[in-house]
């Protein structure tokens, strides 16, 4: 469904799709997760090792994801956030259970990172607050996905997200990293071509 939002500027679309994202129950954010990673399975289909990040409340839940990735044998790797640099330095996830939440609420595996290396990952599973049909993602504000995307151009880019998160237009700047995919409860949207 998308939104004929008006907002041209980042901190009101942000809060009015927080708005959005919170008008959903735990209930359909549950149901929806599911359908989500569902189809997020079926275009992974013989990716390996596959960035995932580890979800937080509102957010499309990934835990799920993440059980079943590592069930099939599908090598894992979480982000983790260094607040000081701004950056992210990725880990591998053999066991859920060692996720906790950390910076900025994010469950990380505390106490349990072994590192991986981005140039060995194939496609990274991007979190979002709002996004639009072209492939542009309005994050959380900070830039760390757009500074370790552009990092890493050779990632396949897959943002997940509820479908009342789209919005008519992203006001994209320079260095806002897009999507190739947009996977969402109703559809999966292709944005770019390599």
């Amino acid at each position: 469904m998308t939104d004929a939002s008006p907002y041209k500027d980042k901190k009101l679309l942000r809060d009015h799709a927080r708005t959005l994202r919170a008008s959903l129950s735990m209930a359909e954010i549950e149901e929806k997760s599911g359908l989500i990673c569902s189809r997020l399975l079926e275009v992974l289909d013989g990716t390996d090792p596959i960035m995932v990040y580890a979800s937080k409340p509102l957010e499309v839940n990934t835990k799920v994801l993440i059980r079943n990735l590592i069930s099939r044998g599908k090598i894992v790797v979480v982000p983790l956030i260094e607040k000081e640099t701004k950056t992210l330095r990725l880990s591998y996830l053999e066991d859920p259970d060692v996720l906790q939440e950390s910076t900025f609420h994010v469950p990380e595996p505390v106490g349990h990172e072994l590192p991986a290396l981005a140039l060995d990952v194939k496609a990274a599973i991007i979190p979002l607050l709002a996004f639009d049909k072209k492939g542009n993602r309005l994050g959380y504000g900070a830039g760390y996905y757009d500074r370790f995307l552009s990092s890493y151009p050779h990632l396949i880019r897959i943002g997940i997200a509820f479908a009342c998160q789209e919005v008519e237009e992203i006001p994209a700047d320079v260095t806002d990293a897009s999507l190739d995919i947009i996977i969402t409860d109703t559809s999966i949207i292709r944005c770019r071509c390599r």
